[in-house]
C-alpha cells in the first residue's frame, strides 16, 4: 500500500564486531566509503582484528531480527573535537545503516551503543563529522540527538 513503511524491527541487536562479520562489515564499509578500494578496506579490517589498528578502537554491528548485519559504527577516542569541552572525546569515525534498514531505529540503536561505549571509556562527550554537503548524514545526526556545531574547513601541508 502506498504510504506505508515497513514496521520497525522488534529490536535491533547491537554487539561488538566478530571476525565472522568481516565480509558484511567490508560490504557496508564499501558503501559508506566508496573511494576506498576493496583491498584497502579489507586490509584495515584485518588490522583491526589483529590488534594493529590505531583506529578504530571499537566496532559495533547492528543485526536485524533474522541475524543479518544491517549497520555498523566505528569508534575512537580523540583528544579534542570541534566545540567539545573535554580532552577525551568519543568519536564516531564511521556510521552506516543499510538502505533497507533506515528509518527503523537501527541508527539510533547504534548511536546509543556508541554512547555506552564512550562512557565506558571515560568520555563525557560523543562527537562526529560528515562532509558539508551530506544532507542525509546531517538529518541522521540530528535525529540521533547530535547538535550541529558548524562547518570546519581543514588544511594540510606536506613538509
Amino acid at each position: 500500500m502506498r504510504g506505508l513503511m515497513a514496521p520497525p524491527p522488534a529490536s535491533a541487536l547491537v554487539r561488538p564486531v566478530r571476525r565472522t562479520d568481516a565480509a558484511a562489515w567490508l560490504a557496508m564499509r564499501r558503501e559508506l566509503w566508496p573511494g576506498g578500494s576493496e583491498t584497502e578496506h579489507a586490509e584495515e579490517i584485518e588490522e583491526f582484528f589483529s590488534g594493529r589498528a590505531r583506529e578504530p578502537l571499537a566496532v559495533l554491528i547492528a543485526e536485524d531480527p533474522e541475524g543479518n548485519a544491517v549497520g555498523f559504527v566505528e569508534l575512537s577516542i580523540r583528544p579534542s573535537a570541534h566545540e567539545c569541552r573535554t580532552d577525551r572525546v568519543g568519536f564516531l569515525e564511521g556510521w552506516f545503516v543499510a538502505p533497507e534498514a533506515r528509518r527503523r531505529s537501527v541508527g539510533r540503536h547504534l548511536v546509543a551503543a556508541a554512547e555506552d561505549w564512550a562512557r565506558s571509556q571515560g568520555c563525557s562527550e560523543l562527537a562526529s563529522d560528515s562532509e558539508a554537503g551530506n544532507t542525509a548524514s546531517a538529518k541522521a545526526h540530528a535525529a540521533a540527538g547530535f547538535a550541529d556545531v558548524g562547518l570546519v574547513r581543514c588544511y594540510r601541508k606536506d613538509l
